[in-house]
């Protein structure tokens, strides 16, 4: 089972090396750990610090696409790579890299396909109360949306397996942590959690400035993700409390209405009417949603079987590197098709068939000729032309 260690990293030349030494070279139902570093477009010399360093593969980009679009590309690039394993950390070595061979653990012995290292936050020295309180509260938030209970939900010290990699689709641009998660509870993949331990924080996060700021962006990404996948049950409850609203407007107008006083309260009556109408159009919106979700699952669907019949990129350079090995020929081995060349084989000290002779037809039987035309059934013999 083949395991590789993705880290995205952007401007870590100082860190990346660390990083990679904490990677275990052994673990436990594991036969191969690799290292896979993506270089997002940094400035400095991080792609070179990781060569250095020991990296078993380095991806570079060409810009900076930000923490999502590397987390994706190393994603593919480790599936094409044969990874059975994958597992994501950061590139300032805020996780412990001892910790990976915990975080595998469950998908080893097929208990899990996702597994998220909880950093236990309400115990955590690095971090200051009012941090804590938003981290327990977006994790509740998350496991309401996915239908999972998560620990820590931002944690990006997470492992994958094959089968679960191949069904992730990250197309939100500020983070990855959020959405693996509610993609993973609405596909119903085995998720699980284990606690991991923390380095001291080596620098202030660059994903985010202020606390306003990721509040901002994680309510827009849960909500986004949440109606991507249950498009209809978000529409239509927006929509209920709107009739609602003007249900009881209407309620209202009606009650001073019967009570006698019949001239005034006219805009009691628009507003219940506006709030009616527009209620009834966003459950017609999430109709047309909900349509509009099943023709994106099947997508969905047609490009995971597309991803799994890929096949890794290691074996197919192998293949390439047996085509150029001479070999000696034996029995039971089947030869590579260039090995058929007379040349080749007279090179290889082998002597050549000889050519086979051609069959000639069985005796006593005479092939006919047939003569130009066409013949149809019940004319034999006779030609169109006659």
């Amino acid at each position: 089972m083949k395991l590789i260690v993705q880290i995205p990293a952007y401007n870590e030349e100082s860190t990346i090396a660390q990083t990679l030494r904490d990677i275990p070279k052994k673990i436990d139902g594991i036969s191969s750990v690799e290292s896979l570093v993506i270089d997002d477009g940094s400035t400095d010399n991080t792609a070179d610090a990781a060569r250095k360093a020991g990296a078993t593969h380095v991806l570079q980009l060409k810009t900076h696409r930000g923490l999502s679009a590397a987390f994706a590309a190393g994603i593919d690039a480790a599936l094409r790579l044969g990874a059975n394993i994958i597992v994501n950390t950061d590139a300032d070595n805020q996780y412990a890299g001892s910790d990976i061979a915990r975080l595998v653990a469950p998908i080893v012995r097929g208990s899990a396909e996702v597994v998220i290292g909880d950093r236990e936050v309400a115990k955590s020295p690095h971090m200051s109360p009012l941090k804590r309180a938003l981290q327990r509260l977006g994790s509740w938030t998350v496991g309401l949306a996915s239908g999972i209970s998560v620990g820590d939900a931002t944690s990006g010290f997470r492992a994958f397996s094959r089968d679960a990699a191949t069904q992730i689709n990250v197309f939100n641009p500020f983070t990855y942590t959020l959405e693996t998660i509610i993609q993973s509870g609405n596909r119903n993949l085995g998720v699980q959690s284990v606690t991991v331990r923390t380095n001291p924080p080596s620098r202030p996060s660059r994903l985010y400035h202020g606390v306003g700021m990721y509040l901002r962006k994680s309510i827009a990404t849960i909500f986004r993700i949440y109606t991507l996948y249950k498009p209809l049950k978000t529409f239509f409850l927006i929509g209920a409390l709107l009739i609602l609203a003007g249900a009881a407007i209407g309620m209202r107008f009606l009650w001073f209405f019967f009570e006698g006083d019949r001239a005034g309260h006219v805009q009691s009556l628009i507003l219940a009417a506006v709030f009616l109408i527009v209620g009834f159009q966003t459950m017609l919106i999430g109709l047309v949603a909900d349509l509009i979700s099943v023709n994106r699952r099947l997508s969905e669907e047609v490009l995971i079987r597309i991803k799994k019949m890929r096949p890794p990129e290691r074996t197919e350079r192998r293949v390439f590197r047996d085509r150029q090995r001479p070999v000696e020929k034996k029995e039971s081995e089947t030869q590579w098709v260039w090995l058929l060349d007379e040349n080749k084989l007279e090179d290889r000290g082998i002597t050549p068939p000889p050519p086979a002779a051609p069959e000639e037809p069985p005796p006593g039987r005479r092939r006919r000729r047939r003569r130009g035309g066409m013949h149809l059934p019940g004319n034999r013999g006779k030609h169109l032309n006659e």
